[in-house]
């Protein structure tokens, strides 16, 4: 890549709404180059709560544009890559001093028919003393409802974007930071610098500022002055736009499982929050999330001691068996950047929808910047994001990606099931628990890891409990790994897999095996 490169498309940010709109561009024939600062995925979109939903409690502050376009999204996402989505029934013990069950029934019933189902089951009542869900919970909670949404690995859900964005054309790079733009002459000039410091110039005919909790900062900043010409002239005076973003922390904790059976808890607190308890990894629960105002680094951000009490002390109005701080297992947090919503004082009723902001002076290259959103919705809004795009740099581009599956997707009828049995079946010699994760992160692609192996002994090193290094190799070659966190805890979950006592030495040899391996950048 030199600083002659020319692309249709730059787009700055990978997380979701990043790499969803490379794949988009990218399958549409555009020429995209997406650079990250980090790893994909390393911030706000590897924190979410890992549902694909329409957001039930939505409803409540009549956002039923948002909950439909979300909820017509579920069932697409569901279909294209069932490997690391799958549908999830969520349980609401009905407390009558928060809501009342006839408003609870009307909002379910609303839920089931904003949008077509076609995959997930509609809504029921349900007696606590005698569905499974109401063994855990406290004797005073006598009834509740069942509605169903979805579970997403979300930070895979970005990888496998990023990975059709390159097989459909695009360069993707890590570690790689947007430190400058400037238009000239109907083109982007930009300036990228890698992770050692060294910066190189890449050309665009436009650029989409998809970069999250920082996307007012890149207009404030690389993006903020619009042309040589004007090159004096400040932010304020050159770059008018209409929205911005309200930066809310949202924190989870992680806990040895609370429950035995495979339904999540939805459950209303008297602050109006929501809390979700959700299984997780086989061995966990997964307990989140808090909103709380943030003005810090989003890069730093982290859980407080009491945001682990609340949520602590939300499980415990429920639960028979109480937990405490002591008992929390891992903790994570992310800052969600929210679009603007003055009319909202309470950070959770606050807007998950979202806002394109086109900026095309005639004759200048096309700037597009992303405000707020929510993972579900992604799909949706890069497929937007490019329309906009496409209309700007006047290309006929039609969209694609509905009914595409994402890399590892493509299982007959959807059918997660089967096909892990069938893939268990033809490599019998793997342990069934490996067999099933390599289905499940993989899909399609699982075939791709085990290569030509034959036994477990043909996988190479163990570097912990089921993580060879054929599997290392297949990370660093296809998808972006250069360190351990990105493989422990964001490629995969098996950080919590490891004793606490051997995470550190685990760390430093997966980091020395790529420091053998070297840092190569895939672009």
């Amino acid at each position: 890549m030199t600083q002659e490169s020319i692309y249709d498309l730059l787009v700055a940010g990978g997380g979701i709404n990043g790499a969803g709109i490379a794949r988009d561009a990218a399958g549409r024939g555009l020429s995209v180059l997406l650079c990250e600062q980090d790893d994909l995925a390393s911030h706000t979109s590897s924190a979410s709560t890992k549902l694909i939903h329409g957001g039930l409690r939505y409803l409540e502050y009549r956002e039923f544009g948002l909950v439909r376009k979300a909820l017509q999204e579920r069932e697409t996402l569901l279909r294209a890559a069932p490997h690391i989505m799958w549908p999830l029934r969520f349980v609401m013990p009905h407390m009558p001093d928060l809501r009342p069950a006839w408003l609870i029934r009307a909002g379910l019933f609303l839920y089931d028919h904003l949008a077509r189902r076609e995959l997930l089951p509609g809504s029921r009542g349900i007696d606590m003393r005698r569905h499974p869900a109401g063994k855990p919970l406290v004797d005073s909670i006598k009834r509740g409802f069942v509605y169903s949404d979805g579970w997403v690995d979300d930070a895979r859900l970005v990888v496998l974007n990023a990975l059709d964005a390159r097989e459909h054309g695009a360069s993707v790079l890590t570690r790689t930071k947007l430190v400058g733009a400037t238009r000239v002459n109907g083109e982007w000039h930009a300036q990228l610098q890698r992770a050692d410091g060294s910066t190189f110039a890449v050309r665009a005919r436009s650029l989409a500022n998809a970069a999250g909790p920082w996307v007012g900062e890149l207009l404030r900043g690389p993006l903020a002055r619009r042309s040589e010409a004007n090159c004096q002239a400040d932010y304020q005076a050159n770059y008018q736009t209409n929205y911005s973003v309200r930066l809310v922390k949202g924190s989870h904790i992680v806990t040895r499982r609370l429950f035995d059976h495979d339904h999540a808890y939805i459950f209303q607190n008297p602050d109006k929050r929501i809390i979700f308890a959700i299984p997780y990894e086989r061995d966990f629960t997964l307990i989140g999330t808090t909103d709380l105002e943030y003005d810090g680094d989003p890069a730093t951000v982290a859980i407080d001691a009491a945001e682990t009490q609340y949520l602590c002390d939300s499980i415990n109005r429920y639960f028979k068996k109480h937990i405490a701080p002591r008992d929390v297992y891992w903790t994570y947090s992310g800052v969600r950047p929210l679009l603007e919503d003055e009319n909202a004082d309470n950070p959770s009723a606050v807007t998950r929808d979202y806002r394109l902001e086109l900026d095309a002076p005639a004759g200048e290259a096309p700037l597009l910047s992303v405000f707020g959103g929510k993972i579900t919705t992604f799909r949706k809004l890069a497929e937007e994001a490019v329309d906009d795009l496409c209309r700007a740099l006047q290309q006929a581009k039609p969209a694609w990606t509905a009914g595409a599956p994402l890399p590892g997707g493509d299982i007959a009828d959807a059918d997660f099931e089967r096909f892990a049995s069938q893939f268990g079946q033809r490599h019998a010699w793997l342990p069934a628990d490996l067999a099933r994760r390599y289905a499940r992160a993989y899909g399609t692609r699982a075939e791709r890891v085990v290569g030509t192996a034959r036994a477990t002994g043909d996988l190479g090193h163990q570097f912990a409990p089921g993580l060879y290094e054929a599997e290392l190799r297949y990370l660093r070659e296809t998808e972006w790994a250069t360190t351990a966190h990105d493989v422990l805890w964001r490629r995969s979950k098996l950080g919590l897999h490891v004793e606490p006592d051997m995470l550190d030495g685990i760390t430093r040899d997966i980091d020395a095996w790529f420091a053998r391996a070297g840092s190569k950048q895939h672009a």
